[in-house]
């Protein structure tokens, strides 16, 4: 099927500068607008057109480095106001190998940002957040102490914890996002605010074999039910109503066709097929794995115009709360992707690199 029809309605409207409204105050609308049901689509993944070697980035970046072992890619000197559609491409396939690509003293504007993200899929409305004017397809990070309240407001626990924030981005939908970008313009001060990546690739890949055998025929509900009912509570609108979808714990990436731990604590809730404690039991113990993986995390420290692209299918993160005062203040454009699959013809990262660092080891030999 057709991608579904993007509401093209931005132009119609006076552009505005975002990081003008946050310093001036909260400024995110929730309208009574609904939606129809996001349908059906072919994915068309731009990693495919991807060059394996990403010499668009790497012949034109100034600098281009890992932050850690598993996960995190840091690009200095190119700007994403400015990519050709090659280094679109490059980048996405960047992203499905090493989870999150991070870039440094930003231009992109909100509406470039929309453009950007068009390139990778159509753009997903959220269920219950709120948005600039005029921009439905922006979701707004907004934190400082003019918030009165927010659709979220009744989701958040007394004893909430960072740890209970790990998540992929709405995961609920039928076809959930792939890359998404985010870029952040205003801070709380000279520290606070970091976001924690983790590489579900990895994740998976630190299971023990008994278990990869367990998780990879089981499924889990992702549910939105909570944003949901916390946004009616509040008084807020519900964009649209099917928020709740059964997808594979372990998924396979259309591209590096590598596999995927696919569970989070804050969208993921049962596992058909068990009873309640074993489904809890199993999810927790999965749950604890990503949040206590720190051999496969990163930690991004944002600066003023930072900018993260990641593939939502193949990481978690969660934004640590660890400031009083001050304004953290930016914005996100989501992509959607395919419907989430398992291939048991699949490899893990860790066995397909193995298997190409031997054959690269043998070619050599043979030279």
């Amino acid at each position: 099927m057709a991608p579904p029809q993007v509401i093209e309605t931005v132009l119609e409207f006076p552009q505005v500068d975002l990081e003008q409204l946050a310093a001036k105050g909260y400024y995110l609308e929730f309208p009574d607008t609904t939606y129809p049901e996001i349908p059906e689509f072919k994915h068309q993944d731009a990693a495919l057109r991807g060059d394996p070697k990403k010499a668009s980035l790497y012949d034109n970046a100034e600098k281009i480095f890992d932050l850690t072992p598993n996960i995190g890619t840091e690009i200095h000197g190119i700007q994403l106001s400015q990519l050709t559609d090659q280094q679109k491409d490059d980048l996405a396939l960047l992203a499905a190998e090493r989870g999150v690509v991070f870039f440094r003293d930003q231009d992109i504007d909100v509406y470039q940002g929309l453009e950007l993200g068009k390139h990778y899929g159509p753009l997903h409305i959220h269920l219950v957040g709120g948005h600039p004017p005029n921009l439905p397809e922006i979701l707004t990070v907004y934190k400082g102490d003019d918030i009165d309240r927010t659709p979220f407001t009744n989701d958040l626990k007394a004893d909430w914890k960072t740890s209970d924030g790990w998540h992929s981005d709405v995961t609920y939908e039928r076809q959930p996002p792939g890359i998404t970008l985010l870029k952040i313009d205003t801070l709380p001060g000279n520290s606070g605010g970091d976001t924690l990546w983790s590489s579900n690739y990895a994740a998976y890949d630190r299971l023990t074999p008994e278990v990869k055998k367990i998780i990879e025929k089981l499924e889990a509900v992702h549910t939105g039910k909570e944003q949901a009912e916390s946004a009616k509570k509040g008084g807020f609108a519900v964009r649209r109503q099917n928020y709740e979808n059964v997808h594979p714990i372990v998924r396979t990436h259309p591209v590096t066709q590598w596999k995927s731990l696919f569970v989070e604590p804050v969208f993921t809730r049962s596992i058909p097929g068990l009873d309640s404690k074993e489904s809890e039991t199993l999810l927790r113990s999965l749950f604890d794995h990503i949040t206590g993986g720190y051999d496969f995390h990163v930690r991004f420290k944002w600066e003023k115009n930072s900018v993260a692209v990641w593939d939502n299918r193949i990481t978690n993160h969660a934004a640590i709360a660890d400031f009083v005062g001050g304004r953290r203040h930016g914005w996100r454009v989501t992509s959607l992707g395919e419907r989430p699959y398992y291939d048991p013809k699949s490899k893990s990262r860790r066995e397909d690199l193995a298997e190409k660092a031997k054959k690269d080891k043998k070619e050599q030999k043979n030279k």
